[in-house]
């Protein structure tokens, strides 16, 4: 992993796992990147200055008011100077004043102050992660862009066990050098993927769904970023983990998907890999619909058409807009049809009645083009989201 040239400026906050922050100052420093610390109050019951300073090689930061600090470099140059921040361990307590944009220490002033991309690892008792309080910041700063890598399961030092262990360095690691992506051939675009399946609710405890397991648009995702995308991933409700080093938003409808891709344009590139419900219940009941005796009647609506938005004329549409089309027969005509019906550029096109596509781990498709169609052969999804992704490096004339 070559994060050379590479300037981390990296804030541990308070927590029983800022030990691991350590070691990651040294895989960093020994893949080629810098690390400059900067340290909450209550970190330094966990881990002293003197002993990052001895790691890192740099001066570690720990006071918003010292005049020789400001003098020499403020905190507005501070927070500018480096390529990323991470914030290890991100307490649920940092977590909340990034939220709330609150900036009581030198930590949280930078944070406001920064233009450039945050990273956060969170860490913490699984009770105060599930909590709706920090449910609800998650939400907020995935919306911003802030990129959070999701904690590992286990045994706490609290004696709980649940989500809420900071994961491994090599994790960390890896999900900041994906972070960074300076080096790629998609370096300065912005781009939005949506994933997985949504959820259209009939009743508390009914939805009407398609079958995706979100893994074709996970993929593409970590495939886009690993070329220097920045990536805002939208997905609907999965098993699988987010890919490390991306922003990810979990919505579970159609309209919150829609709602989310709005709210990330403008974007260069934009791929519509979700299986969204084409439908929804025209009204939702508030209790769950009981057993009568009589069939109950469910009137259906049309959900917001997500691709067809995007790739409507105007200032806002991506320069590359690329679908998918999920069909059971008449696979290049549905799809052809489909993608002019769509306006969209690209559209990728796969016969879900074949044994395993579908939530599977393989894919085959037909790319069809405004030059025509192209068979794909059977391959992994992470493979074919890598030949993607190449693809769209491929077409700077459409980019840039």
């Amino acid at each position: 992993m070559n994060l050379a040239g590479k300037k981390i400026l990296l804030i541990i906050s308070g927590g029983i796992a800022a030990y691991k922050a350590l070691e990651l100052i040294r895989l960093i420093q020994k893949s080629g990147g810098a690390v400059t610390a900067v340290l909450t109050d209550s970190a330094k019951h966990f881990v002293t200055p003197l002993s990052v300073q001895a790691l890192s090689g740099n001066k570690v930061f720990t006071d918003l008011f010292s005049l020789t600090d400001e003098s020499e470099m403020g905190h507005i140059e501070l927070s500018r100077s480096a390529d990323l921040i991470a914030v290890v361990p991100a307490s649920a307590n940092i977590l909340a004043k990034m939220a709330a944009g609150i900036c009581d220490d030198l930590a949280t002033t930078l944070l406001l102050a920064t233009d450039k991309r945050i990273l956060a690892a969170p860490a913490m008792n699984v009770r105060m992660w599930e909590h709706e309080a920090t449910v609800a910041n998650q939400k907020i700063l995935a919306q911003r862009g802030v990129i959070l890598l999701p904690p590992d399961e286990g045994p706490m030092a609290c004696g709980e066990f649940g989500y809420g262990r900071l994961p491994d360095p090599e994790v960390m690691l890896a999900a900041i050098a994906q972070a960074l992506g300076a080096a790629g051939p998609l370096s300065g675009l912005r781009a939005i993927v949506t994933s997985g399946p949504t959820h259209e609710p009939i009743d508390p405890v009914r939805y009407l769904a398609n079958r995706s397991s979100g893994r074709q648009g996970h993929a593409i995702a970590a495939a886009l970023a690993s070329l220097g995308a920045r990536v805002t991933l939208i997905t609907g409700p999965v098993t699988i983990p987010d890919p490390p080093g991306l922003a990810t938003i979990h919505i579970e409808t159609a309209a919150e998907m829609a709602a989310a891709v709005n709210a990330a344009l403008p974007a260069a590139i934009a791929i519509c890999a979700a299986a969204v419900a084409d439908w929804r219940a025209q009204n939702t009941a508030d209790q769950k619909i009981k057993k009568s005796g009589a069939t109950p009647s469910l009137t259906l609506t049309e959900n917001p058409d997500i691709l067809k938005t995007l790739s409507a004329p105007g200032p806002n549409r991506p320069r590359l807009v690329i679908g998918f089309a999920a069909e059971t027969e008449n696979l290049l005509e549905n799809a052809t049809a489909k993608r002019a019906r769509k306006n969209c550029d690209w559209l990728l096109a796969n016969n879900v009645s074949t044994p395993g596509i579908m939530g599977g781990a393989d894919n085959e498709i037909l790319l069809i083009t405004a030059e025509g169609a192209e068979a794909w052969p059977k391959m992994s999804k992470k493979d074919l989201a890598k030949k993607l992704a190449e693809r769209i490096a491929s077409k700077k004339e459409l980019l840039f």
